[in-house]
């Protein structure tokens, strides 16, 4: 598959109301799951036959809520940048009465599922190898990134090459730990991100810079669901 576009097409029944009755499945189930395999398998496993099959529904009634697969696919990578690239830049843009607090807000995505995927992302990276209409949407995010985390180091006062340096480095670190596939405890994490912190910026944090993180981070019970939605049917 070259792009999401490239899939065959279906019944164009997008613009038709769902039936009323006899839905076991509604547009969001149908998202959800196909995020779920996504983020699992790969997008070669995101089919119509399949989800059907999971769902318990009859592939006709998929028709009622997407074109074709390729809309499934479309909706996917709009779910995904709202997900993971609006969870960053909204986090940058965060209040924060300074440079750690502001990073500290980023580092939130890192320890959030509900808001940054990895494995979502790195399923999308995947999947941008075989298409270009991806591969556009994924280089524009890690632009988009990249960009609100350096507008974040110019609002603490930074030079705008010394935080596009800055923005580069804490953004690519977290993405290389991702693809690494490191297996650290939260504990371990959190004795390690003072450091972090003043790496990144240059400035040792204070325990009142850092402990709103820290305890935000100890409240989510057990690592992080990488995948964010758990669902194995």
């Amino acid at each position: 598959m070259t792009s999401a576009a490239a899939s065959p097409q279906g019944p164009a029944r997008a613009s038709r109301p769902a039936p009323l009755a006899n839905v076991k499945a509604t547009r969001e189930d149908w998202l959800g799951l196909a995020e779920s395999v996504l983020a699992r398998d790969g997008v070669a496993a995101v089919t119509v036959l399949d989800l059907s099959e999971r769902l318990g529904v009859s592939r006709s009634s998929f028709y009622w809520y997407f074109r074709n697969r390729g809309d499934l696919l479309k909706a996917l990578l709009e779910r995904w940048e709202s997900l993971n690239t609006r969870s960053i830049v909204g986090q940058s843009g965060a209040p924060a009465g300074s440079v750690n607090e502001a990073i500290c807000n980023v580092f939130r995505c890192w320890v959030d599922p509900e808001l940054f995927s990895p494995r979502l992302d790195f399923a999308v990276r995947e999947w941008a190898r075989r298409s270009r209409t991806v591969r556009l949407a994924l280089d524009r995010s890690d632009g988009e990134r990249v960009s609100a985390i350096q507008a974040m180091f110019i609002r603490h006062g930074y030079g705008r090459d010394d935080a596009l340096v800055r923005a580069r480095v804490l953004y690519y670190t977290q993405i290389g730990y991702y693809a690494l596939d490191i297996d650290e405890p939260m504990e371990a994490r959190l004795k390690l991100a003072p450091l972090y912190l003043e790496t990144f910026s240059g400035v040792a944090p204070r325990e009142e810079e850092f402990a709103p993180f820290r305890a935000h981070a100890q409240s989510l019970a057990g690592p992080p669901n990488l995948a964010r939605t758990g669902d194995d049917r």
